[in-house]
């Protein structure tokens, strides 16, 4: 039968009883017609789940199919040899099998000898990604010839499974850079044309190649992953967002279509994708209230099918950004009801991440503390890495600081001193030197003397305040050195912007708590945030800025 023919007609049968019925009904077929009938069995028989009907590889015509292709592998073509071992390995045909040994030992000879065209390269590149535990050797030969091939003219989907089989091999792409750059140099032009797919492979590739020098495609791919949010798979978003994480990259419209997407999606999401969501609005300070709200409502319709820690995922970035959404209530009650019935199933550390996000927003988990101040919670946590770091040991002492301070009728166990810090750690990065440093050229304009302010002061209740003022009963000003008749103390907090969420005037979490304790430790708190002065030009202005701001009685 004429191949054109045969596959016209094989390509309008739908079953594999169809399929077998009319391969029976032939006397010869060439080997790329018989690959071709394995392809079309696998496309009719395979779905998501695996294999429809295991009885299919049972079937006389089936098992004469295999007998030919086990036996007479070296007399296969290039094409009908590596059609038949996709096909083969579509059909979970074990790779265990003399049959699949057969096929693959006939590729990887043929591989040694040059004998492989730039198609057949990726055949057989692509056969052996779906195995388990691909054969790396073979990878590594299949992309030493790569190296030779002419790159300008494969297809976009060699483009794709060339980063796939390289992702493999190199990992870190040191031994391959001049072919990535080639490969990287190829593929911008054509960034527009890749299908959601493509694009969130070849991004997920330049992850794991560590191609942070190749800005212009990253750029290009992540503004293209913009018009394909709402087309991604679960899997695909994941991996787009890992992207940007990892490169750093943060697109407005991006998050305006993430705020399009999760509402709409938010019940059928895939909890991982969730968690991506807001891992990346976490890291990047985004407070997107409408992803924030859909995402409350999910955990409130959800928490019961999430894994301890998914929850957390969920929970923790509404502390750091210090959010609480219109369904806080109903938010903080489920959650409530889940640590009660789950509380165990929690590791150590996930649990004093959890909690210690809710104190930065005000939830105290009153019912939950006297187990997490105990010495056996405190031995579990000591036990799993990374133990009792400064990390953890700033949450207990945070929660222990909260608890006593806003929460006076909770009766349950202290946190003992030798657990507690005697300062809670202040990232760099989250004072602004230059913003310090314009008010305190203004304040020593207003004050006169450097005498009557001090900049980073420590306090005996483990926070560190960016400038102190101290007053007398009268309200007059007196030097930081003196110690006594000091009727109140003045805590100027200069906020600069990354004391903020992304594009935003809300706090985050860990600044706002820190301020209103502050506060409840007798502390008069003033708060000059970026904002209110980044438009003021000189020290004189600066001067009548703060005197407004933290002698109002006098001003003026």
């Amino acid at each position: 039968m004429d191949e054109q023919f045969f596959f016209k007609k094989l390509n309008n049968l739908f079953t594999s009883k169809e399929i077998f019925d009319f391969l029976s009904s032939l006397e010869v077929m060439s080997d790329t017609m018989a690959s071709g009938a394995l392809w079309r069995i696998s496309e009719v028989e395979v779905n998501d789940s695996g294999l429809k009907n295991p009885g299919v590889l049972e079937n006389e015509v089936f098992r004469a199919l295999c007998f030919q292709f086990e036996f007479e592998s070296s007399k296969l073509s290039n094409t009908g040899l590596l059609n038949a071992l996709q096909a083969l390995i579509k059909l979970r045909i074990d790779p265990q099998s003399t049959l699949m040994a057969s096929l693959l030992s006939e590729s990887e000879k043929r591989l040694g000898k040059g004998q492989l065209t730039a198609e057949n390269l990726f055949a057989l590149g692509e056969s052996l990604l779906e195995l388990e535990s691909p054969s790396c050797a073979t990878l590594e030969q299949i992309v030493n010839h790569m190296q030779e091939k002419d790159i300008e003219k494969w297809s976009t989907r060699e483009i794709v499974l060339a980063y796939k089989i390289l992702q493999v091999t190199v990992r870190e792409g040191k031994e391959c850079q001049n072919l990535l750059n080639r490969l990287n140099s190829v593929t911008l032009p054509a960034v527009s044309q890749l299908s959601p797919n493509f694009a969130s492979v070849i991004l997920n590739s330049l992850v794991v190649l560590c191609q942070t020098q190749a800005v212009a495609l990253v750029t290009a791919l992540c503004k293209h992953s913009v018009k394909q949010v709402p087309h991604f798979t679960d899997y695909e978003l994941v991996k787009v967002l890992e992207a940007f994480l990892y490169f750093g990259h943060r697109e407005q419209i991006f998050t305006e279509a993430l705020e399009t997407h999760v509402p709409k999606s938010i019940l059928t999401m895939h909890p991982q994708t969730v968690c991506k969501v807001m891992q990346y609005c976490c890291k990047k300070t985004i407070l997107s209230k409408p992803i924030f709200d859909a995402v409350a409502e999910g955990f409130i319709s959800h928490a019961d099918r999430l894994r301890t820690d998914q929850i957390a995922e969920y929970i923790i970035p509404f502390g750091t950004l210090n959010y609480l959404p219109p369904s806080a209530s109903s938010l903080f009650r489920k959650l409530e009801t889940v640590l009660h019935t789950r509380l165990s199933h929690f590791q150590p550390h996930t649990l004093l991440n959890l909690l210690h996000s809710c104190v930065l927003i005000q939830r105290y988990p009153l019912n939950i503390l006297p187990k997490i101040f105990s010495p056996y919670f405190l031995q579990k946590l000591q036990a799993q890495p990374p133990g009792l770091n400064r990390v953890a040991t700033s949450q207990l002492t945070q929660l222990f600081l909260t608890v006593t301070l806003e929460c006076p009728f909770y009766e349950g166990p202290k946190l003992l001193p030798k657990y507690q810090v005697k300062a809670f750690p202040m990232p760099h990065s989250s004072r602004d030197v230059h913003l310090l440093k314009r008010v305190k050229t203004g304040l020593l304009y207003l004050l006169k003397k450097r005498i009557y302010f001090a900049s980073d002061v420590s306090t005996p209740y483990f926070y560190a305040v960016d400038i102190e003022i101290k007053l007398d009963e009268e309200g007059f000003v007196l030097p930081v050195a003196q110690c006594e008749d000091v009727h109140k103390r003045i805590a100027l907090c200069v906020d600069g912007q990354n004391r903020f969420c992304a594009n935003s005037h809300n706090l985050l979490g860990e600044e706002a708590i820190k301020q209103r304790h502050l506060q409840l430790l007798g502390y008069e708190v003033v708060q000059i945030p970026f904002f209110e002065i980044e438009s003021i030009e000189n020290c004189r202005k600066m001067a009548a800025y703060l005197h407004k701001k933290i002698f109002p009685h006098t001003y003026g």
